[in-house]
């Protein structure tokens, strides 16, 4: 059986470098039909999450990319892994490959903070396109409304640091797992991917860093959560319904934030939808609202 260094490389190979302020960002562009899809990944993993979402699409337009300290991009230690400038990443590279293509955003966990950012520009003017449609599935958007993990929790604290430095494969697989509904449990390649990817330059210690962006769930949820329910364009939820972390209670609050949104709820899935059932998600993905 193919190994996860070799299917790791695999991907690498499929995708391109590409620079941004002095920072190499690995980048998965693939031409096709129809508007460009936007893939934003979450926390802790990276693009690789929508590679059986993107097998489900073979004709889709689609730029996703590892954003700065994810995956196969560069992971510098002493940088501020804010959501605002992982959002000024997504533009500069929506901008570079759009082309003449409407834009659509598929965003998951932590992206889809990303996403709410650029529907703030967009609100604001500041943003160089509008976002045709606009797809958020299992996120802890409504922070307050989600159960975070005790790694998570603890990474946030003080010994946030020290807890980074003593994380390992087993223990990431142990969290890892749990994520994953009864029905669709993780198979153990995907494991081993996942944590190749998140330990690949020493990123498996950037945790403290990187759980940066739940502070700003906190800071900015006013102007996140005013974008969710005042912006004017397509926006749609999608939710796998044995989510332990970004639960039905965060659904429900989004729900609030914007009644008429369209939701697809799918049960028996948990966080990673496009994982479990890729098919599911690729569907919600190509309807046209």
């Amino acid at each position: 059986m193919e190994g996860s260094e070799q299917r790791i490389e695999a991907w690498r190979a499929q995708g391109a470098v590409e620079r941004f302020r002095g920072y190499g960002i690995h980048v998965q562009r693939r031409p096709g039909e129809g508007p460009l899809l936007v893939m934003l990944h979450g926390f802790p993993s990276s693009s690789y999450d929508f590679r059986a979402l993107l097998g489900q699409m073979p004709e889709a337009n689609v730029l996703s990319f590892d954003l700065l300290g994810f995956g196969l991009s560069d992971k510098p230690r002493d940088h501020v892994y804010s959501l605002l400038w992982q959002a000024d990443l997504a533009e500069a590279l929506i901008e570079r490959h759009r082309g003449d293509r409407e834009i659509h955003l598929v965003a998951h966990d932590m992206g889809t903070s990303v996403a709410t950012e650029l529907l703030t520009r967009s609100q604001t003017g500041r943003l160089g396109f509008d976002p045709a449609d606009v797809l958020l599935f299992n996120g802890s958007i409504v922070l307050a409304e989600a159960s975070l993990t005790w790694v998570q929790q603890l990474l946030r604290s003080p010994l946030g640091p020290v807890a980074a430095r003593l994380s390992n494969e087993r223990l990431f697989a142990q969290q890892f797992s749990r994520l994953f509904s009864e029905a669709h449990p993780v198979e153990p390649d995907e494991v081993a991917d996942q944590w190749r990817l998140i330990s690949a330059q020493g990123g498996g210690r950037l945790g403290d860093r990187l759980i940066y962006y739940l502070g700003e769930r906190e800071r900015f949820a006013d102007r996140w959560h005013g974008a969710i329910s005042g912006w004017d364009g397509v926006l749609r939820f999608g939710w796998g319904l044995e989510d332990p972390v970004a639960t039905t209670a965060v659904l429900a609050a989004l729900r609030r934030l914007r009644p008429e949104a369209p939701v697809s709820e799918w049960p028996g899935l948990g966080h990673y939808p496009q994982i479990e059932a890729p098919g599911v998600v690729a569907e919600m993905v190509l309807t046209r609202t």
